[in-house]
């Protein structure tokens, strides 16, 4: 795994310090610290790290809630830190959308594979995101071409097929996409 940019939140001075000396021997820059959830949900938004490791109980912002944000905000993934396993913090820590939960004390081969698995699955998530919205505009330009199609099948007495060729002819000619193409076909029909 590559150098990572890391922030860190425990409100504990030492843990801080302990995880910063962890990651660092792991080859990882710390490149933030927070002893409470809403610093490092600012230094996380300012600092755009690769990963973010929080604490739960902290002052101002718990680590739960500022793994929230982040996680709404889709910076970076949370791997939570904490002393605390009870089952209500987990299913918190799960609706909140963190991409991994270890409990203190930790050890570093508990920690790597944590990070390893929390960037790897962020990342997928995002790739699937992306698939998502690319099939949705691809479902949407294929609404829109149907709908000019049957402007076209109606005005001309075209069938499905030819109405698809002129639009597609269109598109060529004038370097425009289908999608632009059908709905100009659809504006001019509505005016």
């Amino acid at each position: 795994m590559s150098q990572l940019k890391v922030i860190i939140a425990d409100d504990e001075s030492i843990i801080r310090l302990d995880l910063k000396k962890v990651l660092e021997e792991m080859g990882h820059t710390v490149i933030g610290e927070a002893a409470d959830g809403q610093k490092a949900l600012e230094l996380t938004r300012t600092l755009r790290p690769d990963i973010v490791i929080l604490d739960i109980k902290m002052p101002v912002m718990d680590g739960l809630d500022a793994a929230k944000a982040i996680a709404e905000e889709k910076i970076a993934p949370v791997v939570l830190l904490t002393a605390y396993s009870q089952s209500d913090l987990i299913d918190r820590a799960k609706e909140a959308g963190v991409f991994g939960y270890l409990v203190k004390p930790f050890k570093e081969s508990d920690l790597m594979p944590a990070i390893e698995i929390a960037i790897s699955r962020y990342l997928e998530m995002g790739e699937l995101e992306a698939q998502v919205g690319d099939l949705q505009s691809k479902l949407e330009t294929r609404k829109i071409v149907d709908r000019a199609k049957g402007i076209l099948m109606d005005k001309y007495g075209l069938k499905e097929s030819e109405a698809f060729r002129r639009i597609q002819q269109q598109s060529m000619n004038t370097r425009k996409s289908m999608r632009e193409i059908a709905e100009a076909v659809i504006i001019a029909h509505e005016v």
